[in-house]
């Protein structure tokens, strides 16, 4: 059995790019893999037919591959993780109080940093 060489591209300051699969999608292929063994090593102590597993599994290896892939190929290295944040930010702020704005204004002549509580008669709503 002839050993197999498999090289990994990665420049200065660069992530790390195997076949393809850029950053944190290697790790997402990864673990898919390992959850999809654990599947199959459920399936068979079921004592399932090991053909109906085998497909089962290679089909869900498949799907799961093209999904990473195309994952890859659509956000890149850091897109994905950019798009999760902006779930994080909500798409308006609601005061019922110009207290609030007040309080910014003259923290900023003051210099002084914004008080903590401020934002606590503010509500913010996520989309």
């Amino acid at each position: 059995m002839a050993n197999s060489v498999y090289e990994i591209n990665k420049g200065i300051n660069r992530s790390i790019e195997f076949k393809g699969l850029k950053a944190q999608y290697i790790w997402y292929l990864a673990g898919g893999l390992l959850s999809l063994l654990l599947l199959f090593s459920v399936v068979y102590i079921l004592g399932i037919n090991v053909y109906l597993g085998l497909v089962m599994i290679g089909g869900l290896g498949t799907a799961l591959v093209m999904k990473v892939y195309a994952m890859s190929a659509k956000y890149g290295e850091h897109g994905l993780l950019k798009k999760m944040a902006m779930r994080q930010v909500p798409k308006l702020i609601k005061s019922n109080s110009r207290k609030v704005y007040r309080e910014l204004g003259r923290s900023r002549k003051k210099n002084n940093p914004v008080k903590k509580n401020l934002l606590t008669r503010s509500t913010l709503i996520h989309g």
